[in-house]
C-alpha cells in the first residue's frame, strides 16, 4: 500500500510539473508575442519620426543662411529670409509664456494644496479639462471676438491672449499632478517643525516638484511655437518688421503656412527653413529642460 501511494503521488507530482511547464510555456510564447508586437510598434513610429526629420532636415537645411535670419520676408521670385516671423514668433512665445506660467502654477497649487475636493477646484478642473481638449482655432476665434472684433485691428497682443490661453491649462495640469506626488510626510513633517503653509508650499512641495512642472512648461511653451490658426485670427501676419504690438506681427507658423501653399520656388525654401528651425528650436528646448532639471 505504501509503495502504491508513493507511486501514486509521483505520478500526480509528475502531472503537476508537467502543467507547470505547459503553462510557463505558454506564458512565455505570449510574452514573446506581446514583446514583439510593441516592438513592431515602436518601430512603425520611429521609421515615420525619422524619415520626417530626415525630409525636414535634407529640405530645410537647403533653404538656411545668413539672409534667412538677417533678411524680411520676401515677395514672390526675389531675395529674402525670416527675420520679422523669427522676431514675432519669438516675443509672442516669450510673453504669452510669461503671463500664463504663474496663473497656472497658482491655480495648480491652489487645486492640489488647498481646495482640491471642493466645488470651486472641480468647476476650475472641468473648465480646464475643456480648455485642454478645445481646439486651438477655438480658441482663436474667442481671442478674435473678445480682442480683435473689438478693438477692429489685428494684433500682436491678441496673439498673446490666444497662446497664454493654450499654456495655461497645460500648466494647471502639469503643476496639480506633480504636486499631488509629492508624499504627505514632506508636509507633515514641515509642519510639525511650525512652517506656516505658504512656506511649506514654497520651499517643500514646489521645490520638490520643480523638474515636473518646469517639464510642463517646456511642453507648453514647444507647442504654442507651432501654433497657426490661433495667429491667424489675432495677430495675421506682416511682411515687414515691427516691434508694435498693437499691430499685426508677423510670426513663423503663418508665414510657414503662407509660404508652403505658394507656388513660388523661394517661398517653398524659406518654409522647408523655417520648418527646420522650428524643429531644432523644439528640440532644443526639450534639451535644455531635461538639462536644467537633471538629478533633482
Amino acid at each position: 500500500m505504501s509503495t502504491a501511494g508513493t507511486g501514486e503521488r509521483l505520478l500526480a507530482a509528475a502531472d503537476l510539473d508537467a502543467v507547470r511547464l505547459a503553462r510557463f510555456a505558454q506564458r512565455k510564447r505570449v510574452d514573446r508575442i506581446v514583446i514583439g508586437l510593441a516592438m513592431a510598434a515602436m518601430a512603425f513610429g520611429l521609421f515615420w519620426l525619422f524619415w520626417i526629420l530626415f525630409e525636414t532636415a535634407r529640405l530645410g537645411l537647403g533653404g538656411l543662411s545668413w539672409a534667412t535670419l538677417s533678411q524680411m520676408t520676401p515677395p514672390p521670385n526675389d531675395a529674402g529670409g525670416l527675420a520679422n516671423a523669427l522676431y514675432g514668433s519669438f516675443l509672442m512665445v516669450l510673453l504669452a509664456t510669461l503671463v500664463a506660467t504663474p496663473i497656472g502654477v497658482m491655480a495648480g497649487v491652489y487645486l492640489a494644496e488647498y481646495d482640491s475636493k471642493g466645488w470651486l477646484a472641480v468647476t476650475t478642473r472641468f473648465v480646464n479639462d475643456i480648455l485642454l481638449s478645445a481646439p486651438s482655432i477655438v480658441i482663436g476665434l474667442f481671442v478674435y471676438a473678445l480682442v480683435v472684433a473689438r478693438f477692429k485691428s489685428f494684433s500682436g497682443w491678441a496673439g498673446v491672449v490666444a497662446l497664454a490661453l493654450i499654456v495655461i491649462p497645460i500648466v494647471i495640469r502639469t503643476t496639480e499632478n506633480m504636486l499631488q506626488l509629492i508624499p504627505s510626510g514632506l508636509r507633515e513633517a514641515a509642519y510639525a517643525l511650525g512652517a506656516p503653509k505658504w512656506k511649506v508650499i514654497l520651499s517643500i512641495t514646489l521645490k520638490a516638484a520643480r523638474a515636473g512642472v518646469v517639464t510642463g512648461v517646456m511642453l507648453a511653451v514647444a507647442r504654442i511655437a507651432g501654433e497657426t490658426a490661433p495667429l491667424l485670427f489675432t495677430a495675421l501676419n506682416n511682411q515687414f518688421w515691427t516691434s508694435s504690438l498693437s499691430e499685426p506681427m508677423a510670426s513663423l507658423p503663418v508665414t510657414i503656412f503662407k509660404f508652403a501653399m505658394s507656388p513660388y520656388e523661394n517661398w517653398q525654401q524659406l518654409a522647408w527653413a523655417g520648418v527646420f528651425l522650428i524643429t531644432l528650436a523644439v528640440l532644443a528646448l526639450n534639451i535644455a529642460a531635461r538639462f536644467v532639471t537633471r538629478g533633482r
